[in-house]
């Protein structure tokens, strides 16, 4: 197969419960930093108090989110664009002109955020209807159009916890077919009370800091936050002489058609899409570094997860950042890309941060220290409800 023309990748803004850019969210990991709490911008009468990883400083600004019209999920969004496109050396005067498309993955998206304006117009009250305008401005994908005045195409994914790593996907298939010189692609999701409860009411959320393919996992803890690559074509980056993270080699995707909430067992859905990605940027299984993996801390999904590393990529390092992140949703693929090409160029990944005891069921465990990798290619993948499983593989750059 011949390959697909690599897409780079010229800036990057990330910004969760572990820091509120980039730097901060390394440092947090590589010095094995985490501290899951109680959420505080909603409460519920669960008896038990389910930690999350929660944003608790005050994000970055820009002009959007500084006039209070729209809500949390779009200020993230919005606060690592601002990250990436200054990393990426572009400004709004700058991109007036440029064919840029704005691509960004969600799920909860602020939705359910609203439930007091809901519960009021149940019961036939006349609730003041500021909530529903902030929401109608609060998408995420354009948002971040809006601020930055773009004309391309705009479009927010939501695939469920794939969301942001096929909004990546995709982003570089606009560039690719030609319609855009630039993406801004990503993901962005908030906390939210009904998402919280919900993933209680299915039995599997950790009381505990999460501990993804640990042989006492209990499930998952929720998270925020928002990732977004500035993606560009090959000749507008050489044109500007602007150095590049790193590459999009390629993207797969395929669905397990099997449940609506677990991965099928033999994980055929994740094998599609490795090899379909893998197929795509012509590269074979020794090239790779390392796998970021989707290890949510659930027994089905890492069980899936280290049943498919095992049988591809023998003996490939691969970990969990959710350990350090929670499960944020829509937001998370992005989020992981960003940590994806960040420990690429460095060389070395962290720990798997809550992998204590080897499961004796998993066939494959990941890395329990911090540890130096080789290869010029890393694999970040999710598996997300309704047996979506997506994969992007990145190769090193020239930064």
């Amino acid at each position: 197969m011949t390959p697909l023309p690599p897409i780079p990748v010229t800036g990057i803004g990330c910004l969760c419960a572990a820091g509120n850019n980039l730097t901060e969210c390394m440092k947090s990991l590589f010095a094995g930093k985490r501290k899951p709490l109680p959420p505080t911008r909603f409460s519920s009468d669960h008896q038990v108090a389910y930690p999350v990883f929660e944003i608790r400083k005050t994000i970055p600004a820009t002009r959007s989110n500084q006039r209070h019209d729209i809500l949390f999920t779009a200020e993230l969004a919005l606060s690592a664009a601002k990250e990436a496109a200054e990393n990426a050396g572009w400004n709004r005067e700058m991109l007036k002109n440029r064919r840029v498309g704005v691509c960004i993955g969600t799920t909860v998206g602020s939705a359910m955020n609203n439930e007091e304006f809901y519960r009021s117009y149940r019961d036939g009250d006349n609730p003041n209807m500021d909530p529903i305008v902030r929401f109608l401005n609060s998408n995420p994908a354009r948002a971040v159009a809006r601020e930055y005045n773009l004309t391309g195409p705009c479009q927010t994914v939501v695939n469920a916890c794939s969301s942001g790593t096929d909004a990546i996907g995709l982003g570089a298939s606009w560039i690719r077919s030609g319609i855009c010189d630039v993406v801004l692609a990503g993901g962005a999701d908030e906390l939210c009370r009904v998402t919280y409860n919900g993933f209680i009411s299915l039995m599997i959320t950790d009381d505990s800091p999460c501990k993804p393919f640990d042989a006492n996992r209990k499930g998952l803890n929720l998270g925020e936050g928002a990732a977004i690559l500035v993606l560009e074509s090959t000749d507008l980056c050489r044109s500007r002489k602007h150095p590049y993270h790193a590459t999009v080699l390629s993207y797969g995707s395929a669905c397990d058609a099997h449940h609506l909430t677990a991965p099928a067992q033999d994980g055929r859905g994740l094998m599609r899409a490795l090899n379909a990605a893998i197929g795509r940027c012509n590269r074979s299984p020794a090239d790779v570094a390392f796998i970021n993996a989707h290890g949510t801390g659930t027994p089905d999904n890492d069980q899936v997860e280290s049943f498919v590393l095992h049988k591809m990529f023998p003996g490939i390092p691969y970990l969990s950042t959710k350990g350090y992140t929670g499960h944020a949703l829509g937001a998370a693929g992005a989020i992981e890309a960003a940590f994806t090409i960040a420990c690429l160029n460095a060389g070395k990944i962290p720990a798997s941060i809550g992998f204590e005891n080897p499961d004796p069921e998993l066939p494959a465990a990941p890395v329990k220290h911090q540890t130096e990798v080789n290869g010029t290619i890393a694999i970040t993948q999710s598996l997300a409800f309704g047996g979506n499983n997506a994969v992007v593989i990145f190769g090193k750059g020239n930064s």
